[in-house]
Parts: structure tokens; sequence; C-alpha cells
């Protein structure tokens, strides 16, 4: 298997690669549109004013201007009327030449072999060091025509240029290399971390620490694996304080029924005590059925993954229900109810959304103390908006930001859940999320605790 590693050292040496291969071809474009033509032209003029100079000297000595020019970083091939070659200044490596090129020559043409395209790539041709990679002229010497072929000598003019070019080069791209295998190291270890602290998640150790002072995306990776082990840690500690919950709210009730029922079967209350024992049976029972009421509901809608059933209905006639619904348990502990609900039609879910308004309602009236007030209301500026208020105790800022996390049970001697198993407003949020909604809190102790549902008006 290829490590990440592997990987990304391999990429980099295949970019270097082909980037190196683009800047040859970019290059040989660059030659071909600009430096050919330029350098043609050049090697042309050079070679005509040696001829120049040369005619201008009567009856000098052709094999010493000749190797004079040599010395100045020329080579030269000559070619007289006997078609026979010498040749000046350094060897050329290659020596062949069309005879037909030399005969043109003589016969008093020019020869342009730097505009001839022997290779694929036009930019090497260049540095060829061969007489048809040359320049011809026609010489008058002594009365007999002879073909002169002269090219520079890149070895003489510019060999050290050559020599640093290639150094740089060779060295650049050796030490790319040594850099890329050892810096990506350094891009690899915060994965390895993460596979690490993915592996301390996975055997159950939530304590895990990163790097998370970075300012890259490793480092905002880092900060959101950190916070997703937070919130792994606190959702653990959630569920097994709630299976001790559960766990004993079941073994409670379940315990008295079994106690109560065996006193009865064994005859030894009397009949108003098996009455009184029938009825706690019963409560305990309805405890029970609540509790696997709310978590097969909330199983159900976690399997949701589509839209929910929609059906236009009245929204507010649907809020009043719950108030009348609940108007035993608010008039019992003599609480002010202040409804602001006027006319509106919504389309969702009404079954769901009824647990939602059920829930919020019902969750006020068991906080609030005999005199205080709720205040339901709603408004249809942008979307639809319901927003429950309660006097009631308040909720700490600790508390708050977690009070919708299922299985969430805090402080039972202060929290608004105490009597609950932590998993009503879990269900709240649920369902109003798969109604496209959101519901917020804000709360303080001593202060009012108020709910706001926002959904889309569709």
């Amino acid at each position: 298997m290829r490590t990440l590693y592997f990987r990304i050292v391999l990429t980099f040496i295949g970019i270097a690669v082909a980037s190196a291969i683009l800047g040859l071809l970019v290059t040989n474009v660059y030659y071909l549109t600009k430096l050919r033509d330029f350098n043609d032209q050049k090697m042309i003029h050079i070679a005509t004013e040696f001829k120049r100079l040369y005619e201008q000297t009567p009856g000098a000595d052709a094999n010493a201007y000749l190797s004079g020019v040599a010395e100045m970083g020329f080579q030269i091939y000559v070619v007289n009327g006997s078609e026979n070659g010498v040749s000046y200044g350094a060897p050329f490596k290659h020596r062949k030449i069309d005879d037909a090129s030399i005969r043109a020559v003589l016969n008093g043409g020019i020869y342009n072999g730097m505009m001839q395209e022997r290779h694929l790539l036009t930019v090497t041709g260049f540095f060829e060091n061969s007489i048809r990679n040359s320049v011809g002229l026609p010489v008058r010497v002594q009365g007999e025509t002879q073909a002169w072929f002269i090219r520079p000598n890149l070895e003489q003019q510019i060999g050290e240029v050559r020599v640093l070019v290639a150094v740089l080069l060779s060295a650049t791209f050796l030490f790319s290399l040594v850099f890329i295998v050892i810096l990506s190291r350094y891009i690899v270890r915060p994965v390895k971390q993460l596979t690490e602290a993915t592996n301390r998640i996975v055997g159950g150790q939530y304590d895990i620490e990163l790097d998370v002072t970075r300012k890259d995306e490793i480092g905002n990776l880092a900060r959101h694996f950190t916070h997703m082990a937070q919130a792994l840690k606190r959702l653990d500690a959630m569920r097994q304080e709630f299976v001790a919950n559960v766990s004993h709210e079941i073994q409670s009730p379940l315990t008295s029924i079994r106690g109560f029922a065996q006193s009865i079967l064994d005859r030894q209350a009397s009949p108003e005590e098996q009455e009184r024992y029938l009825r706690i049976i019963a409560d305990e029972s309805t405890r029970l059925s609540s509790l696997s009421k709310q978590l097969l509901t909330l199983a159900a809608l976690d399997k949701e993954t589509g839209e929910v059933k929609r059906a236009s209905y009245r929204l507010d006639e649907q809020i009043r229900q719950v108030l009348i619904v609940t108007e035993w348990e608010w008039s019992e502990k003599q609480l002010f109810i202040e409804p602001e609900l006027p006319e509106i039609v919504i389309s969702g879910d009404a079954d769901l959304l009824y647990q939602v308004w059920f829930n919020l309602i019902t969750n006020s009236i068991k906080f609030c103390k005999p005199g205080d007030c709720i205040a339901v209301s709603i408004t249809s500026d942008d979307g639809i908006v319901v927003t429950v208020r309660d006097t009631g105790p308040g909720i700490s800022a600790e508390e708050l930001p977690h009070i919708f996390d299922r299985f969430y049970k805090a402080d039972k001697s202060r929290s608004r859940t105490k009597a609950g198993s932590g998993l009503g407003l879990a269900i709240v949020r649920k369902i109003v999320e798969l109604h496209g909604g959101t519901i917020e809190a804000s709360s303080a102790p001593g202060k009012d605790t108020i709910f706001t549902v926002k959904l889309p008006q569709l």
C-alpha cells in the first residue's frame, strides 16, 4: 500500500520533471519565434564581415587570416575548387555535409545551415558542433573561389557559462529532491498524529493533544478534530449517565409495580390500600410508557432522511389546543397564560409540530412557580416565528449550550430538565430541523427563559 508520504514525494518529483519538460518546450518555442532568426542573421553578418575584411587585403595569407579568426572563437571549414577541405580552430564533432551544399556555395550561393531543422527540439540544434550547422559563403582567394563554412565555437565563447548553468540546474534539481523527501515528512506528520488520535478515540480515549496553533488547513483540521473528540467525550459521558438514569427510572417503577402487585396477590392489603396500590401501579406504568415512547420517537426521527409529510393547517389553533389540553396543569399551579396567536396557516407535519409546542409549554409549566407567567406568541415577518417565554428560575450559562443535546441531564437541584430523561428538547430540535427550521434558547438564572422556533413559510 502506498503511503501518503510516498504519494507526496512522488507527486513533487513528477511536478519537478513535468516543469522541466514544459520549461524546455517553452524555451524551444521562444527560440523558434525570437532567437533563431536573430542568431542566423547575426552569424551571416559576422561571416560577411570576415569575408569583406579578407577581400580588402589583397595578397593576404589566407591560412594565417583564418587561423587568426579561429583564435577569436570560431570554427572554420574551407573547401577549395577541388572540393578538398581544411579545418581551422577547434575540430568539428561532425564533419559530414552534403556535396550539393558545398557546390552551391562554390557557385556563389550562401549556405544557411542554422535555419535547417534536424532535431525534435530545434533549440538543441543551436549547440550542434557540426559543419552542417554553420553559415557558408563563397570567398575569392588568390583567384580561386573557396567555400568558407563558419560557426561560433560555443565551447570557447560560452563554455564556462554552459558548465555553470548545467551545475546550477543539476544542483537545483538534486537539492529539490532532497528537500522534498525531508520536508514531506513534516507535511505528513500531522496526518499521522490525526491517525493515531483516531485510533485512541476508537479505543475510548478522548483526551488527545494536537497542534491547534497552526494557521493553515492542517491546523484547522486539528482544531475541528479536537472539538469532535470533546463532543464525543461529552456524548459518551451523557450516554453513560443516560443508561444509568434510564435503568434507575425503569427499575424503580418495576420494583414498585412488582411489590404492590405481590401485596394485592397475597391479599395482605385492605380494599382501600389495594385501590391506592393499583393507582400507583397505573402511574408507574404511565411513566414507563412515556419513557419508551420518547425513545421510540427519537429513534424514528433519526431515521428520517427526506422531507416530512406536509399539509396546510392553522398553527394558531394548534397551539390553542395545546393550551387547552394542558389547562389543568397551569391552572393547578396558578400560572398566568398570555397567548398572542394571530391567525396564520403553516405547511408541515401537524402531529410532529404538536409535539414541539406541547413539549415546550409543558416544560415551562413544570419549572414555573405558582404565580409565574407563560407567554406564547406567533409572528410572521421573516418566515414563521413561535416564541415560548416563561418567568421561571432560568437556566445557567453552563447548561444553556447543552439543553438540546440528547441524553443531557444537568444538576438535578437546579436543572429545568430535572424531571425528565433528557430527550424532550432533543426531540423538539430534531422535529424543527426536519421542517427546515431552527430553535434557539436564551436565559439566565433568575431571568426569563425564551425558546424561539423559526420555521420557513412554505
